[in-house]
């Protein structure tokens, strides 16, 4: 694998994602659009982009392998609508235009609990954009579900990930494996290895198999 594109690599995971890409002697080339300038790098091509209003004709959109970590909360879209759009439309027509450029591998950044039928409409709309991201064809698809997430800064509030991670610390084993928080930085290493792989089909990394120290220090080629 030599070129990479990031999708949303200003987030948590995304951050995590870039500095893993960008000390990886194996990729020589990282694209990560982004709405505000990143840090400058020499394998680094950062294109100012609108997820709104994406440029279609981008001859970035063709690379080795794609990630995905775009996300928001419903708290910060402000509504269910605004949300879908930002969880589904925009990961769907980045996903779409990677696709049909010829990108042949791609990873997704879901949640664990992501089901049609969830109670919660954040974990559906999370399931729906899984769903229609197989349906667009990728020869390699890698969905990963982390838990709560520990290891980096966020640029708004998340109480909930910080109550979990108290209770973590309070109860470490007894807490089953699939619902304790997650290195962000194993989520970036999962995905990272899920597209340098590029095993056919889909494959969903729970967030259970996230907990692997090894995931950290992996290097993906």
């Amino acid at each position: 694998m030599t070129t990479l594109l990031i999708l949303g690599g200003t987030g948590v995971v995304g951050r995590q994602v870039l500095a893993q890409a960008l000390a990886n002697p194996a990729i020589t080339h990282v694209v990560a659009p982004t709405r505000t300038a990143l840090a400058a790098h020499p394998k680094l091509d950062n294109p100012l982009i609108d997820y709104a209003r994406l440029p279609a004709d981008a001859a970035w959109w063709q690379a080795d392998a794609a990630l995905c970590t775009i996300g928001t909360t419903m708290k910060l879209a402000g509504s269910q609508a605004a949300f879908s759009k930002v969880d589904h439309d925009y990961v769907l027509a980045a996903a779409t235009l990677a696709r049909a450029a010829g990108t042949p591998a791609f990873a997704y950044n879901s949640s664990l609990g992501a089901a049609p039928d969830a109670s919660s409409f954040y974990l559906r709309v999370k399931a729906k954009t899984e769903h229609d991201l197989a349906a667009l064809g990728f020869t390699s698809l890698t969905i990963v579900r982390p838990s709560f997430l520990y290891g980096g800064k966020r640029a708004d509030k998340r109480p909930g990930e910080a109550i979990a991670l108290v209770i973590t610390r309070l109860l470490g084993a007894l807490i089953p494996k699939q619902y304790r928080p997650v290195s962000a930085s194993h989520v970036a290493a999962a995905m990272l290895q899920g597209v340098s792989s590029r095993k056919p089909g889909v494959r969903i990394i729970e967030s259970a198999q996230l907990q692997s120290a090894q995931l950290s220090s992996a290097t993906p080629g």
